[in-house]
């Protein structure tokens, strides 16, 4: 009998931290260090449109967590810090953006759904101690060559910072994207259904 209660406990526990781990969670609550500029809550994005009603970053729990090890790493060895531009995205969002860009090297078919659906991948670059954004080759969401992660004509110091970020990012459970280099999904991401939950 107390075998039984123990197995059923330990199980409810595990639930329990399951639920908790992959649930959102605003990303400035888990590590309030990490700049956030969130283009898609302005008409300075690839759409020209407004298509967050805030500013906010919202990741699975388990994601921020691992992004606020990231910041503290790059913050220790290089003095810098991560600035996030996006992270979960709604469904509805997404369907948005493949009516203005059906190209599913940049964007991903809502048909399928994306990992920022998922709450499991993040869009970021590097900044130094003042805050400045690091020179990385491209802006944000340039759908060109030169923003994918192969791509070699750069100058020295650009290629080394992408070594850098994708490096720390890598190191604490991300993948990276082939053709942006602000792009990392979390390890582990398929297991997080689709999401179309609004963000405030």
């Amino acid at each position: 009998m107390k075998h039984k209660v123990f197995i059923f406990l330990f199980l409810f526990s595990q639930i329990l931290f399951a639920q908790a781990s992959d649930s959102l969670v605003l990303l400035k609550d888990i590590d309030s260090t990490i700049i956030t500029d969130v283009k898609y809550a302005t008409k300075e994005n690839f759409t020209g449109k407004i298509l967050y009603p805030t500013d906010k970053v919202y990741l699975r729990k388990i994601v921020a967590e691992a992004l606020a090890q990231v910041n503290q790493y790059l913050k220790k060895n290089y003095a810098l810090r991560l600035k996030v531009f996006d992270g979960y995205r709604p469904l509805s969002v997404q369907k948005k953006m493949w009516e203005i860009y059906p190209d599913e090297r940049y964007v991903a078919d809502p048909a399928k759904g994306s990992r920022h659906n998922r709450g499991a991948a993040v869009d970021l670059t590097l900044v130094d101690a003042t805050e400045k954004e690091i020179d990385m080759g491209t802006p944000y969401d340039d759908f060109t060559e030169k923003a994918h992660i192969d791509y070699k004509k750069l100058p020295r110091n650009v290629l080394d910072y992408r070594k850098i970020l994708r490096t720390a990012v890598e190191r604490f459970g991300f993948t990276a994207m082939s053709t942006e280099w602000w792009h990392f999904d979390f390890k582990g991401w398929d297991k997080f259904p689709i999401l179309d939950v609004e963000i405030k």
